[in-house]
């Protein structure tokens, strides 16, 4: 009987080999879809302007902050906690400098104008330092005394101001016996002036100076200290506000109407003999000076003149601090002579 041979049956061996070259897999390089993207290391041009705007906001945020802090005063100055002075143009007054006050005091509350200056014997970390607070009436002594700086040291270092370091101010306490004074200072950095007071009494000195940092900034200040003088007080009625005064043979008369916060124009003319003087001359860098002192607590206040006469006058521009009773003191040159016209200011 004959048939058909059955097949031979497929062995382990024959069936490794086809399954091998049925499902044999890819080398591993060659697993990724031919259609997938490769990425790229590089950023997109997207991602880097992304990048440098926002880098941008943080270090303008970071630079704000820091301008701020220095604005704000939060840096302090060099050689102490002073305040940062101003600039050098500020306080030297070079030629064609327009008129300005001395305050030398913080800002008032609203509606008024700088504080003045000299309330205090220490203020931005200088002090004022006599030798003696105490003197004898009529009698000439020299008066001694330091400033010192935020180091507790005294200050020697002075920008000259109306050609002098230091201006000394000195009244009584009734606003009468003013004289303007120009000490000397020694290499030690103390300062030394003749001073005669002439009446017994509670005498005001205002030292008024610029001070120079260890960077060169300049910090203009006014600092004050009561006198005694020993003896029987008998003090003067402050003169009735008038616009005209008399000082040796001339006669001084002035316009203008102060305001509380606000600059006004304050005009001074001189005459002798009933005519105008012609003659003013400059005295301290300027055609006149003017210092101002508050009833009550002695404040004090000193203006710079324009650097040109307005038709004959000179012309000071003054906010008063506040309002009250004022004793003004005008300081003016003629033929080499120094002489003081003074009024009283009411303002209301």
């Amino acid at each position: 009987m004959t048939g058909e041979q059955p097949a031979a049956p497929e062995t382990e061996r024959t069936r490794a080999s086809g399954a091998a070259r049925r499902t044999a897999p890819e080398p591993a390089r060659d697993r990724r879809p031919a259609a997938d993207p490769v990425e790229s290391a590089v950023p997109d041009r997207g991602t880097v302007r992304l990048a440098l705007t926002v880098g941008g906001l943080v270090l303008a945020l970071l630079a704000g902050f820091g301008l701020g802090r220095v604005n704000s005063g939060d840096t302090p100055a060099a050689g102490g906690g002073a305040p940062p002075a101003t600039s050098a143009g500020d306080h030297t007054h070079p030629p064609g400098t327009g008129p300005h006050e001395h305050p030398a005091g913080p800002p008032a509350g609203p509606g008024g104008g700088a504080e003045p200056g000299g309330l205090s014997v220490s203020t931005a970390g200088y002090t004022l330092a006599p030798t003696s607070t105490t003197l004898t009436a009529g009698r000439a002594q020299d008066f001694r005394f330091q400033v010192r700086g935020p180091d507790r040291q005294p200050v020697t270092g002075y920008a000259v101001v109306h050609e002098k370091p230091l201006h000394m101010i000195i009244a009584r306490r009734d606003l009468s016996g003013y004289q303007h004074l120009h000490p000397t200072m020694a290499t030690d950095g103390t300062w030394s002036v003749p001073l005669t007071l002439p009446s017994p009494g509670i005498w005001r000195a205002y030292a008024d100076f610029t001070a120079l940092d260890a960077s060169g900034g300049q910090l203009p200040l006014t600092l004050g200290v009561d006198l005694v003088v020993a003896g029987d007080y008998a003090p003067r009625p402050l003169p009735s506000p008038a616009r005209e005064a008399t000082v040796d043979k001339f006669t001084v008369t002035y316009e203008g109407t102060p305001q509380v916060g606000a600059s006004q124009p304050l005009l001074f003319r001189v005459f002798a003999g009933g005519n105008p003087v012609t003659a003013l001359e400059p005295y301290l860098g300027a055609y006149g000076h003017l210092v101002a002192l508050r009833e009550g607590d002695l404040g004090y206040v000193h203006v710079h003149p324009e650097t040109e006469l307005a038709g004959g006058a000179v012309k000071f521009w003054l906010a008063a601090p506040s309002s009250g009773r004022y004793r003004m003191y005008l300081d003016f040159q003629v033929a080499g002579a120094v002489h003081t016209a003074e009024f009283t200011l009411t303002v209301p």
